[in-house]
């Protein structure tokens, strides 16, 4: 039979999931890729691309509906929002999904012959726990989320990620109207104030986090994390889910203070918090790292740094202040500036951290190193390049930390290999 075409409609199984979320199906041996499918499936659908060796498809009609298939649980994402690819998923089957996304990532891209146990945790709650959202808006100053591949916006629809009461006013029926063309951002923080913001709309895969405008709220989001008050602006970054920087914390401090680290400068242990933002992790390096530690925080935004140490030297109380260096820097431009490290995490972008980062830092010879993907392909990569430096991975975790969508959080420890 001759290979599938563009615009055919063909009966697939779907076996299991890739990494972005589509299922994977065989056509007469080759390799089909669905959206909108998922394992156990037995389904119509549409190719949409053709290549050599593999095809891409969207599901027309399910037959026969995976066990872990539930009814679309996003009003958006049901219009065609590209929001929660897995609004389709049981909430209770998600977690097992995304563990198998990562494990094949691993096997496939970092050549570990074995890696450790998964450690895997679901962040509370599944719906409703989005503090931050970055919406589109249309010609008509209409504000909502962006179609899957397409400049369309679903403007009479809330997605089900946002906390409750976030998109009150903004999003649906009756919502006030923004500067058409532009992005808005809303944010709720951890002392319940919301702050709406217009930015200039960035190009597809970069985002934009200088405010146009403040429609609602200071413009400023207070976080509270590991006892410290920040104060950043509200198109800044911030982890989105209600819960995920108080259950990162705590894995970073649990697994630092594991680790038994010897300072190799004195009897001050030495931390590097590289990708730092306003240093939302340093509180939980220094308490994994105990009394006298420091921590070095490389940060590219200079208005992340400035909020950081701003916060910083507010938390004399807690015996904070002064032990939190910050650089306004890139990682790869402070490094060799930067003491000899006990202890290293990084939380690079979704591209990952890279190789000429990570030999740098492993060539400075830190004891363990903490190393923190939203990306499972990228953290896989960066994994390989981990043990090509002579690290092993010790410890691996998985976060749900952004339910109904294919999206996750991985962290690894990394150590120098026993040889």
């Amino acid at each position: 039979m001759p290979a599938v075409q563009k615009g055919q409609q063909v009966a697939l199984h779907i076996e299991r999931i890739a990494h972005g979320g589509e299922g994977i199906a065989l056509d007469d041996g080759k390799v089909v890729f669905v959206r909108g499918g998922l394992p156990g499936d037995d389904l119509v659908a549409e190719i949409t691309e053709s290549k050599k060796s593999f095809a891409r498809g969207r599901a027309l009609r399910i037959d026969t509906p995976s066990p872990m298939r539930v009814a679309e649980r996003c009003p958006a994402a049901a219009a065609g929002g590209g929001c929660c690819d897995f609004g389709i998923v049981d909430p209770a089957r998600e977690l097992e999904l995304k563990r198998s996304i990562l494990e094949d990532q691993l096997r496939r891209l970092s050549r570990l012959e074995a890696f450790p146990e998964i450690e895997a945790i679901d962040l509370e709650p599944s719906s409703g726990w989005r503090t931050r959202v970055r919406l589109g808006v249309d010609k008509q100053g209409h504000a909502g989320t962006r179609k899957s591949e397409s400049n369309e916006i679903v403007t009479d629809r809330a997605c089900t990620q946002a906390v409750d009461g976030l998109l009150d006013g903004i999003v649906g029926e009756g919502a006030r109207e923004f500067t058409p063309g532009s992005e808005v951002v809303v944010v709720r923080d951890d002392e319940g104030a919301r702050h709406v913001v217009e930015v200039r709309r960035a190009p597809r895969g970069r985002r934009n986090e200088k405010v146009t405008k403040v429609v609602e709220g200071s413009g400023l989001a207070a976080q509270t994390v590991g006892g410290v008050r920040f104060e950043l602006p509200a198109a800044s970054f911030w982890q989105a889910h209600i819960k995920a920087p108080e259950a990162y914390s705590r894995l970073i401090a649990e697994w630092i203070s594991q680790a038994e680290i010897s300072p190799r400068r004195g009897d001050h242990a030495v931390g590097w918090d590289l990708y730092g933002g306003v240093g939302a992790f340093a509180p939980a390096i220094l308490e994994g790292l105990g009394t006298g530690s420091l921590v070095h925080s490389v940060e590219t935004s200079p208005q992340a740094a400035k909020a950081g140490r701003k916060a910083f030297s507010a938390a004399a109380a807690g015996g904070l202040a002064d032990r939190v260096v910050f650089h306004s820097s890139t990682v790869e431009g402070a490094l060799d500036q930067l003491p000899e490290a006990d202890v290293v995490v990084l939380d690079p972008p979704r591209v990952g951290a890279g190789a000429a980062v990570i030999e740098a830092v492993a060539a400075s010879g830190p004891q363990a190193v903490i190393h923190i993907g939203c990306d499972p392909a990228t953290f896989a990569r960066d994994a390989r390049t981990w043990t090509e430096r002579g690290y092993e991975l010790e410890r691996l975790a998985l976060f749900n930390a952004f339910p109904g969508t294919h999206h996750m959080e991985a962290v690894g420890l990394f150590r120098p290999a026993q040889s």
